[in-house]
């Protein structure tokens, strides 16, 4: 906790940010404007206020992965949170948008492009991002949080620093003017926190494959198309499936295949378009953009158990990276 000097601090209205995408300093009383779905025709900054309408980030990807490991107390019959990623309409996408806003210790990539000719990323140095919860009261928030949105390595905070840093800041409707005049220091990384959680809560992952009968399992394999059937029927929408481990043509049932997909169970991004902005939680499904990661031959993947202290049955997937599971190969996410 901080100390009362820096709690009070955090009362004070911060200086005037600059606008990332030509919003005014007006008050954005969005009840008042037309709502507009992100990625229509309509959801373009010269025709609608973007702080009431997503502008930018239009295609939101809610993030979760399914964790193995046996040193963390993570909650049962649950996935846990990834994120809430903003991908340009096409399926694209940038990342720490607002260097101003930079809470991640560790930024990854440490360029806001990902190359070497990037602008520099620098490293947070300052309070994590979870003592900015503490002024506002969101106790319970930041409570539910340590429970459901845990980092493999680190502190949890690092983890939500990152995601904030990298992500959040990509969006027109968390901008800081669209606060107006009387925003208050870290108002929008509370708003979006919640609003993360809220999507979060809308996809119960393991409650949708649990009613197909796919339930984690050591023994048990699962075909993709029977993770996309029930996902899909559940959601409304197909989302990505990512999987980990080796692929099925390295595995002893995998020899001479041409099944390159890996056989892991470990990651699903459920995309979405949203009416208005996403703090409203009016989210229309969409199907996902790309191709899975996973192995294609029946029965070829596995949805492991969670592995007990004593054990080595961990995965070696890192969930801080859109790595060669993912549509986009490379990307560090």
């Amino acid at each position: 906790m901080r100390s009362s000097p820096l709690l009070a601090a955090a009362f004070v209205a911060a200086p005037a940010a600059a606008s990332l995408y030509k919003e005014s300093s007006l008050n954005h009383t969005c009840a008042i404007q037309p709502s507009f779905r992100s990625c229509s025709a309509y959801a373009y900054p010269n025709k609608t206020d973007s702080c009431c309408t997503e502008t930018y980030g239009g295609l939101l990807l809610q993030t979760q992965f399914w964790d193995v490991w046996a040193d963390k107390d993570l909650p049962a019959n649950t996935w846990t949170l990834h994120g809430l990623w903003p991908d340009f309409c096409n399926g694209s996408y940038t990342q720490y948008c607002d260097l101003s806003r930079q809470y991640d210790p560790s930024p990854s990539p440490n360029t806001t492009n990902g190359l070497k000719n990037g602008t520099a990323v620098p490293p947070y140095k300052g309070p994590n991002i979870g003592t900015f919860l503490i002024p506002f009261g969101k106790y319970d928030l930041l409570a539910w949080m340590n429970k459901f949105w845990i980092a493999q390595t680190g502190p949890n905070a690092d983890f939500w620093g990152h995601e904030f840093s990298k992500h959040a800041t990509c969006y027109s409707t968390f901008d800081v003017p669209c606060y107006g005049p009387t925003y208050r220091n870290h108002s929008e990384v509370v708003d979006f926190f919640e609003t993360v959680a809220m999507y979060y809560l809308r996809r119960p992952t393991w409650e949708w494959l649990t009613r197909y009968n796919i339930v984690p399992s050591n023994t048990t394999t699962y075909s993709l198309s029977q993770l996309e059937y029930a996902l899909t029927s559940e959601y409304g929408a197909l989302p990505y499936l990512g999987c980990s481990g080796p692929r099925f043509n390295e595995t002893a049932a995998g020899k001479n295949s041409t099944d390159n997909g890996y056989t892991q169970l470990s990651e699903v991004w459920y995309y979405m378009h949203v009416d208005g902005r996403p703090q409203d939680g009016r989210d229309i499904p969409v199907d996902n953009a790309g191709a899975s990661s996973c192995a294609k031959t029946p029965g070829a993947i596995r949805y492991l158990a969670r592995a007990s202290a004593n054990s080595t049955t961990l995965s070696s997937w890192t969930p801080w990276s859109r790595g060669p599971w993912g549509p986009w190969a490379g990307w560090s996410w």
